[in-house]
């Protein structure tokens, strides 16, 4: 599945939860990852980042 790095250590990561697709948002900080969302779709996702800034890695 794909990962997008927006800025400030922000990573959108399209994941599988509980069966359902879903997009994980997390934060790195240092060497530490931080969940912030398990977000439905895009708009979600949305809430937690400029959606413009994501680049694709």
């Amino acid at each position: 599945m794909g990962i997008w790095q927006g800025p400030d250590g922000i990573e959108v990561e399209a994941v599988v939860l509980n069966d359902r697709p879903c997009l994980r948002v997390t934060r790195r900080i240092g060497e530490r990852r931080v969940l912030l969302a398990y977000c439905l779709d895009v708009r979600e996702v949305g809430e937690h980042v400029d959606l413009a800034k994501l680049v694709a890695t």
